[in-house]
């Protein structure tokens, strides 16, 4: 359940790490760090935050992945379109990233035994992590900072599995309904324009 969460999310998370990249008129340097931050980094945060070897730095497939998803972009010409950051394509994929990601770390925090406070904190920081560190290298005020219900979802999803955990109700199927629900939720609150109120 684990390695199907971590490969969507890395597939998902290095379209949006390449849309990004082209808004900002990257190079083709920046454009490969950009989907490299984006779709490992809150992995490896997560992993060395837990004390494990990167996912990313001792298995061949994810990397894989970010190489197939890279080229199949260039040979359809994304990198030529014109505000793809707002296209439907851009929503879901950062979408799917965002709620496999916050699904990873939260099963890692659940396999260690942390606590509520841990399993919330994982989930959050393999969701978004790459994220930030992408979009301050960028010099762009991270984008979960400035976007309602985005690391929200990341919290509720790590709330969610920690109370399925306290029932003994983690698999499959449940897994399933908490991935489609909380893209759904992601989409929806995009479209709806939902936000945190501001201070």
């Amino acid at each position: 359940m684990f390695e199907i969460a971590e490969y969507i999310g890395i597939i998902a998370f290095s379209m949006s790490g390449f849309f990004v990249a082209v808004r900002n008129r990257l190079d083709f340097l920046g454009v490969l760090i950009s989907i490299f931050l984006t779709a490992f980094g809150g992995g490896i945060l997560r992993d060395v935050t837990v004390g494990k070897t990167p996912y990313a730095f001792s298995h061949d497939i994810p990397v894989l992945l970010m190489v197939a998803v890279t080229v199949l972009l260039v040979i359809f010409r994304f990198h030529k379109k014109q505000s793809i950051e707002n296209k439907p394509l851009f929503i879901l994929s950062d979408s799917i990233g965002l709620v496999s990601f916050s699904i990873t770390g939260a099963l890692i925090a659940l396999e260690q035994n942390l606590n509520l406070t841990g399993v919330l904190a994982l989930s959050f920081v393999t969701a978004v992590g790459g994220g930030i560190i992408r979009d301050v290298i960028i010099n762009e005020i991270p984008f979960v900072l400035k976007t309602g219900f985005y690391g929200t979802i990341a919290l509720l999803i790590g709330f969610g599995l920690y109370v399925l955990q306290q029932y003994e109700m983690v698999g499959i199927y449940t897994l399933s309904f908490v991935f489609l629900s909380g893209v759904l939720l992601r989409i929806v609150a995009y479209y709806k324009k939902w936000y945190i109120p501001m201070l």
